[in-house]
Order: structure tokens, then sequence, then C-alpha cells
């Protein structure tokens, strides 16, 4: 394959996902790491693409740019069930359990009815919307009692400010399901928002454990402001193995998604 056709296929996949990693580049184009890294390097010095630790995102992606819960919610999709799916083998009946704002954690709503005795504390308007949707369709004792916080609300429909903070600083979670923005290994579980950030710092400060969901365009991806260390993680639930350096730093829960867009080879 040409060098121009491998550019064109990194930044077609770029139009379809937010992020990409090297060694999955290196697989579907047949070629080595080091030709995908060179390859990533050309294609950032055009302004086309953003390297990343493992990867690249597409421009704008870093930073303060945060995308809305409408425009997120479709995207991925099978991933996230994916996930949600393996993170509540997580839960027992009786927890308490937090969940932060996002699609990903959104997800785990269809899963938690059923759960006997669930406490759910949230900052996620869509996530208390749809619990309290199924609660009124469940058993009584089938359906978790929902906590939800006040604050302002952000694109990504969760309550955060001082009134969240303060709220969520006054529970205590046996589990925490964390949504993020980006999650690497140096900078951590990344958000754009920093009202956000300092919310889900009380989320992780407030729990027994900390369980990130994250879906594999998230990992290698940084952004405006740090929660937490990944190593503070007790888990991280995706749906492509990230590597080694990540395991190194927390169990990996994944359940793959096959790639369609990964081709055959002989």
């Amino acid at each position: 394959m040409l060098a121009a056709e491998r550019h064109a296929a990194i930044l077609d996949r770029l139009t379809r996902q937010p992020a990409v990693r090297v060694s999955g580049l290196a697989v579907s184009l047949g070629v080595s790491e080091m030709t995908v890294r060179r390859d990533i390097d050309i294609l950032e010095a055009r302004g086309a693409l953003v390297r990343v630790h493992g990867g690249a995102v597409r421009p704008g992606s870093l930073s303060s740019v945060e995308a809305g819960f409408d425009a997120n919610r479709t995207r991925g999709g099978e991933a996230k069930r994916r996930i949600a799916a393996a993170a509540v083998s997580l839960l027992a009946p009786g927890m308490t359990v937090s969940i932060t704002g996002g699609t990903t954690t959104y997800a785990l709503a269809a899963l938690l009815p059923g759960i006997e005795g669930l406490t759910v504390i949230t900052n996620s308007l869509p996530l208390a919307d749809e619990l309290h949707r199924l609660r009124s369709a469940s058993p009584r004792d089938a359906a978790p009692q929902v906590l939800l916080s006040g604050g302002q609300l952000t694109p990504s429909k969760a309550l955060v400010g001082p009134l969240a903070t303060g709220t969520i600083a006054s529970l205590r979670a046996d589990l925490c399901f964390m949504g993020a923005h980006g999650v690497d290994t140096d900078a951590g579980i990344t958000t754009p928002n920093l009202a956000e950030a300092e919310t889900n710092q009380a989320f992780a400060r407030t729990c027994g454990q900390l369980v990130v969901l994250a879906d594999a365009s998230k990992i290698g991806v940084v952004s405006l402001a740090r929660v937490s260390p990944l190593d503070d993680a007790a888990a991280l639930v995706t749906d492509r193995p990230p590597g080694d350096d990540y395991a190194a730093r927390t169990r990996i829960l994944c359940d793959p998604v096959p790639d369609p867009h990964l081709e055959e080879r002989p």
C-alpha cells in the first residue's frame, strides 16, 4: 500500500471514530507500527490529526472540547452495551453504586433493575430519568433507589459545580462507575470540563472502588482536566485490550467488539 493510500485510510478511520491506535492501524494496514508512527507524524504536520500516546485523535478532540450527550449517545452503541454488561457483573445486591455522567455510563441503566436493594448515586440527568422510567415499569423491590445531585448542567447532561460536588462528597458508595473523555497511562483519567473534573474527583474520593468505563476511542486520549491517576482505578472496563502498559496500572475487563473495518489477512 502506498503512503498516500495509508494516509487516506487513517483519516477515513478518524472520520468514523474520534481516536485510532497505532497497533490497530498496523494490523489493518498490514505495515509495521514504526511505519504507522511516521504516517501519523506526517499527518500531524499537515494539521490533519493530533498525535497522542499510542495513537492519534481528531484535531480539536483534546483540550476543552466537549461533545454533547445526544451527539455521542448513538456512537459505538454495541461497544457501550458490552462495556455495561461487563461492568454490571461487579455489582451485588444491596450495594450503593455511584455513576458519573456520560453516554457509556448511561448504557448501565437498562441493566440495573433486577439487582435487589441497589442504591444509585448519580449526577447524570439522563441516567436518573431512565432509572425513574424503569422503576415505574419494574417490581418495586427490583428497582434501584436513585439519589440525584443538584448542580449546573453540562453539554454531556451531567450536573456539576459546588452543589453537585458538595452533595456527592457527603455520601459514600461501595463502588463508582466513572465515564471518561480520555484514559492515558501518564495523564490518567481526564475530561474537557473543569467543573466536571472537580465533581468526578468527589466521586473518586467517596467510593470503595473506582471502575472506569471507556471504549477504545478514549484510550490514549488526553483532555484538559485530570480527574485521577489510572493507578487509582480498581479496574478499566473497555471493548478492546489497551495494551500491557495499561494492564500494568490497573485490572482490565474487556468484552471485545469485532472490528468491521479490520481486513482479513492471509
